[in-house]
């Protein structure tokens, strides 16, 4: 039986940070049933310059039901409003004052289902002087300090390429669903969560934080691809834009095996190199000289030696190296669907594995596909009564 089997989600998020929480919970098993607008549905359909059902909307929408109600009418409000008990969950993105503007805020929607969880992700909170400042990831990541680490020391601030401004928030939006649908299971009681992108992204910061500041008295610099050349990144055959491989040193047992693998080089035996600090002197020859070893073997080659030797080490992997990296295709974890709009495509699957718990992968859902169906069977409506609220625009065609 699926982990989250019987649980029931609205989805009324958009873009990525909510639509990551409830995508995660449909592939452990919950039901998620995603709101969208007429026409257009969510954002997120749109993005990278597609009319609908873009790759993007395909990776943070998989194992959802898509139905269509017109939010701002009247009467595709009321549905939502009749829906709203036959679920445990709402999952709401809105911009600041959104959700209150629509009726749809907690105090509404909790005073019709006193146990709902409701989930709320905002920028920056509801409170506090940045509260009406919208958002999007790569504002949360600038606000969070994840800018100021990233990049050469002398260079400027860079922005991560991970969206972990919006899916990181989605995650730790997940934990704590979970940890009040458990409260509730134990009180009867539901509750209002907010989760800010801005507090969420610094939680992703405090190891940088805790090496770097001094418990805030000073920044943290940037150190460029490594603390050290003893946790570095390194050029190998044939010098492409992503031929590099990235070891990490950390330990004197790790530089044994360093020097193992290369011994062809007298790693062990260069004075210059007989340190942490003495590498840190020499980062340029020390550069020199793996670089000069890597130059006869590619990065899954280096890889492979590296890590049979005890060393951490990876390739620096592209996304299009993911696709087919022997590694996670072996594990499952490229999964094939078919979409009515793209036909037969591979997407990166599910990291968490339950030995207890599984759930097929399936595509996004097609814009209202689920909407006749989710109104016959939560609401009872007649086929004529679907009829007429198509007329009307209160829900999709």
């Amino acid at each position: 039986m699926p982990a989250l089997d019987g649980i029931r989600i609205l989805d009324l998020s958009q873009y990525e940070a909510g639509p990551s929480c409830t995508q995660a919970m449909a592939l452990l098993g919950a039901e998620v049933v995603k709101i969208e607008r007429p026409e257009v549905g969510e954002p997120g359909r749109g993005v990278g310059g597609f009319t609908d059902d873009s790759p993007y909307f395909l990776y943070w929408n998989s194992n959802k039901r898509s139905v269509v109600i017109d939010l701002t009418s009247t009467e595709g409000r009321d549905i939502l409003l009749r829906l709203l008990p036959k679920y445990d969950i709402v999952v709401e993105n809105y911009g600041p004052g959104v959700a209150k503007k629509l009726g749809l805020d907690y105090d509404t929607l909790s005073s019709i289902h006193p146990s709902l969880i409701y989930a709320s992700v905002k920028g920056f909170g509801s409170t506090g002087p940045y509260a009406d400042y919208k958002s999007f990831d790569m504002v949360a990541q600038a606000a969070s300090g994840a800018f100021s680490v990233t990049g050469e020391a002398d260079g400027t601030p860079m922005r991560p390429g991970p969206t972990l401004g919006d899916t990181g928030t989605g995650m730790q939006l997940g934990m704590a669903i979970l940890a009040a649908y458990i409260q509730r299971l134990r009180t009867g009681k539901g509750q209002q969560i907010e989760i800010s992108m801005q507090e969420a992204m610094t939680y992703y910061m405090r190891t940088m934080i805790a090496l770097g500041t001094a418990f805030g008295k000073e920044a943290t610099p940037r150190t460029g691809t490594g603390l050290s050349p003893d946790i570095n990144m390194y050029a190998c055959k044939p010098f492409g834009p992503n031929d590099y491989f990235y070891f990490v040193v950390a330990t004197p047992r790790m530089w044994e095996s360093l020097c193992n693998v290369m011994k062809d080089v007298g790693l062990e035996s260069d004075s210059r190199f007989g340190s942490p600090t003495a590498r840190i002197k020499n980062a340029a020859a020390f550069r020199e000289v793996i670089e000069g070893w890597a130059s006869d073997y590619t990065k899954y080659e280096v890889m492979q030696m590296l890590a049979d030797g005890g060393v951490p080490c990876s390739a620096v992997l592209d996304t299009a190296d993911l696709m087919t990296d022997p590694h996670l295709r072996a594990r499952g974890f490229v999964e094939k669907i078919s979409h009515p709009a793209w036909g037969d495509v591979e997407l990166l699957g599910f990291p968490s594995r339950l030995s207890e718990s599984h759930v097929d992968f399936s595509a996004a859902p097609q814009l209202g596909e689920g909407t006749d169906d989710i109104l016959r069977k939560d609401l009872k409506l007649s086929e004529a009564e679907l009829s007429q609220l198509r007329e009307s625009g209160a829900i999709g065609q």
